[in-house]
């Protein structure tokens, strides 16, 4: 048994406010086509490729025209479709929606799965899993979809999903960590929990972290020593994430202090989020990994790379629930998904280490 949920929101005309989408517009079906047209660039193609006729796509935009009071799609003859800036922007509206929302909607869907399942006769005990955001990790929620081994997902920073780990709250607590001169530093924040002993560290994949810019770098950003500009918005990640920790780690490498940015107050909960924040205007620059900037459109200026781990108590590795996640981390199918995503490298995915074989003697 698999729950979804996913997000969705209406436009009301002004001063209504009571959630009702505008005249009965199918905000759903017109954000579908929106991006189908500035995927196809031809409102035909776009209504083919939804499954709908051209006269019903038409009709659906010269409705929500008529009510937003401005045009969605400018169509000349003979050159094709393209969206107008307001279009575009209800396109963004969406990704940034979907971006924020979906990893706390996903970890509640998860949420409400796990007590479904209990009160079904003979529900098999979930594998308990919390974890930083990231691409590798979804793809494998979305693989273990297709075998019956049931996860409970829940989504939280890399600092909180360890220290869960320790109080027995989770089985499985998914982190990352930079490669290089911050691996020690790093590291060590999560080695108060991690006892050699006690625990080892499934390798999920290696994946470059960077600074998000608009495409094309109009304001000219060429590394972190720019971070401190004026004229250059940023977009944090909240306390507690690995990637806030490595911002602050870069921060003090350049000399610079946080309060010199302009914006770190503003944080996003996931790499996504900050991509989607960007690409809308509302910031100019931000860290997180390369898979975030493709899917948004944006330019990436990679800075580092860095592993992506599940801890594991030792003793856990035995259970048949465990084993059977080892084995898809593994299999040639997980590896060629996490290998053909922007900036991520699967060579090393699911090979079991101990913690000292991973970051060195304390």
């Amino acid at each position: 048994m698999r729950v979804h949920i996913r997000p969705q929101w209406s436009i009301s005309p002004g001063g209504v406010g009571n959630g009702e989408d505008l005249a009965g517009l199918d905000i759903a079906s017109l954000l579908a086509l929106l991006a189908a047209v500035q995927e196809t660039g031809a409102i035909a193609q776009a209504a083919r490729s939804l499954g709908v006729s051209y006269r019903h796509a038409w009709g659906q935009v010269k409705a929500a025209e008529a009510l937003f009071g401005h045009a969605l799609i400018d169509a000349g003859r003979g050159r094709g479709s393209t969206l107008s800036p307001l279009a575009e922007k209800l396109i963004w509206a969406q990704r940034r929606v979907q971006a924020r929302l979906t990893p706390l909607l996903d970890s509640l869907a998860s949420e409400l799965e796990t007590e479904i399942e209990r009160s079904l006769p003979r529900a098999p005990q979930p594998l308990r899993l919390h974890a930083s955001h990231g691409f590798a990790v979804a793809a494998l929620v979305e693989q273990l979809e297709a075998v019956p081994q049931s996860v409970e997902l829940r989504y939280r920073h890399s600092v909180e999903a360890v220290a869960a780990l320790s109080r027995g709250e989770c089985d499985l607590a998914g982190f990352h960590v930079p490669i290089g001169e911050f691996e020690t530093r790093a590291s060590q924040r999560y080695r108060v929990w991690l006892r050699d002993e006690e625990y080892r560290l499934v390798h999920l994949a290696v994946r470059w972290q960077g600074l998000f810019v608009a495409p094309g770098n109009p304001k000219r950003v060429r590394g972190v020593d720019d971070l401190g500009r004026e004229d250059l918005r940023f977009v944090n990640r909240p306390q507690g994430s690995g990637t806030r920790m490595l911002t602050e780690l870069l921060l003090d490498k350049h000399g610079l202090s946080p309060s010199a940015l302009r914006g770190w107050e503003s944080t996003e909960f996931t790499h996504a989020a900050v991509a989607a924040y960007i690409a809308s205007g509302m910031a100019d620059v931000g860290l997180g990994v390369q898979t975030a900037a493709q899917r948004f459109g944006l330019t990436f200026l990679p800075l580092l790379r860095e592993r992506y781990f599940f801890a594991v108590r030792a003793e856990a590795l035995e259970r048949p629930a465990m084993k059977s996640l080892l084995a898809l981390l593994g299999s040639p199918a997980y590896r060629a998904t996490v290998a053909a995503m922007a900036g991520y490298e699967a060579a090393e995915t699911g090979r079991v280490l101990s913690v000292a074989e991973a970051f060195g003697k304390p």
